[in-house]
């Protein structure tokens, strides 16, 4: 939803770890999308540079296929590059992945630091691979599956993430709608995991059921140091924390930012659980005053029925009164919410759309329930054969993969157009949304106006 071209963040943590744990290695970080690279550029890029090793980022289900063919390419370039992939598509599909592409050497899963680290020193010292906890890789035509590497246990220990890789991109890296033209975005890490088990989040399963947080001075740290050496005026920071948990180290954190000087020139989102944010409603406005100006609500719907389908435990009280806490401390309200489960029916859609459209939230983003693989939602999807689409360049949360009880796959994608519909399809809407006071929203509204966004719907 935007225009949108973020710093390859995955591949920013990881080779900062490299940098600093195997400092003799030179590093290279191909962006594809900031070069605007097609696969007979990055060939050639590949050809150039005659790397040992290729390691491509595979976080997103749908990217899948582009990073399959990215490995292929260095295959095509160079039969004895080592080939490397990681994230959590590859990760929750090793198996299958390493048997469908053959170009493919080794997968890393979950956390990536010691596992990619440990694997360079065997690939370049001649030690033995199956040693080597947290990978995936064939052998004599097995895949094999090592034993889990353990998660690191103190995130501060981490380096920061290598900008310096990507410091040219660095004024082409945006987000129009949220930071508008000449402030610099960047991506910092707060945490990893997520404690709760919404049956469609992949982000829980992925980091073990488990979260860990940076110390608030780490982050405060972070902050400075990039847009210290990197902002040029203004910068953005999206804080990629699954949750903000506000209620765990909200305090510490607005001490930090304060202390560190955070607000002016440096603002940043976030997500948050609305239980969380009006538990602690008292601390939003501080975090407003030490550059908090947008924040992300999982709200997912106004059904009980379908909330405890979608296994996600909020009331929608709770959730209206975190959208009005925002709203009173001119904090962008963001809310998502997704259609498509299987005690989805037409009743149960029109229902969202009319509770949205009181709710008072700045941006609301439909989506439709998508089955990535790792989530329950994915497992129960095979089980039961409801997955009808198994295209992975489709699993972008904008396309219908399965019905519901009631529903067809196609109802539900002109569910989700009528849901945008209703909503930003409203002049009166538009034109309050364009006079705001807020300038964030102002420049939302004028974005979805320019950017056509209900057409662009309409046409999937």
């Amino acid at each position: 939803m935007g225009e949108y071209l973020p710093p390859p963040m995955q591949l920013l943590q990881l080779g900062a770890y490299v940098e600093r744990e195997l400092p003799d290695l030179r590093i290279e970080l191909i962006d594809s999308q900031a070069e605007r690279l097609n696969f007979k550029d990055l060939r050639s890029r590949i050809e150039r540079i005659e790397p040992d090793v290729v390691a491509v980022s595979g976080n997103m289900t749908c990217n899948a296929y582009t990073v399959a063919r990215t490995v292929q390419l260095a295959k095509e370039v160079d039969r004895e590059i080592t080939t490397v992939v990681g994230g959590q598509h590859y990760s929750f599909l090793a198996e299958e992945c390493l048997r469908d592409t053959p170009e493919l050497d080794f997968i890393v899963r979950s956390e990536g630091e010691g596992t990619f680290t440990e694997l360079l020193r065997a690939v370049f010292g001649g030690a033995p691979v199956e040693r080597v906890a947290g990978l995936s890789f064939r052998h004599n035509g097995t895949v094999v599956h090592n034993q889990d590497r353990p998660l690191i246990e103190d995130l501060d220990a981490l380096p920061f993430p290598a900008y310096q890789l990507v410091e040219r991109f660095l004024p082409l890296y945006h987000f129009r709608m949220m930071t508008g033209p000449g402030t610099r975005y960047f991506i910092v890490e707060g945490s990893r995991g997520c404690a709760h088990r919404c049956s469609f989040c992949t982000q829980s399963p992925h980091w073990r059921h488990t979260w860990r947080t940076k110390s608030p001075e780490r982050i405060a740290a972070e902050f400075t140091a990039i847009h210290e050496r990197y902002g040029d005026g203004e910068s953005f920071m999206w804080l990629a924390d699954d949750n903000f948990m506000l209620a765990h180290r909200g305090r510490e954190f607005r001490d930090a930012m304060r202390t560190a000087g955070i607000g002016g020139d440096v603002s940043w989102f976030v997500q948050a659980r609305a239980d969380d944010l009006v538990r602690m409603r008292a601390l939003v406005p501080d975090i407003r005053s030490v550059g908090c100006r947008w924040i992300l609500l999982g709200i997912e719907h106004d059904s009980e029925a379908v909330l405890r389908d979608l296994g996600k435990k909020l009331s929608i009280p709770t959730a209206r009164d975190a959208v009005r806490i925002l709203n009173d401390a001119d904090i962008f309200s963001q809310a998502t919410f997704i259609i498509g489960s299987r005690k989805e029916t037409a009743e149960s859609v029109q229902g969202l759309r009319d509770f949205v459209s009181g709710l008072g939230a700045g941006l609301p983003i439909f989506m439709c329930l998508t089955p990535f693989p790792g989530t329950e939602t994915y497992a129960e999807g095979l089980r039961n054969g409801w997955i009808e689409d198994h295209n992975w360049a489709h699993y972008d949360m904008a396309h219908a993969i399965m019905p519901t009880e009631t529903l067809s796959r196609p109802r539900v994608q002109e569910e989700l157009y009528e849901c945008y519909h209703s909503f930003y399809g409203s002049a009166m809407r538009g034109l309050k949304g364009l006079m705001s006071p807020n300038p964030l929203k102002r420049r939302t509204y004028s974005h979805m106006l320019k950017k056509r966004v209900l057409r662009e719907l309409r046409g999937m």
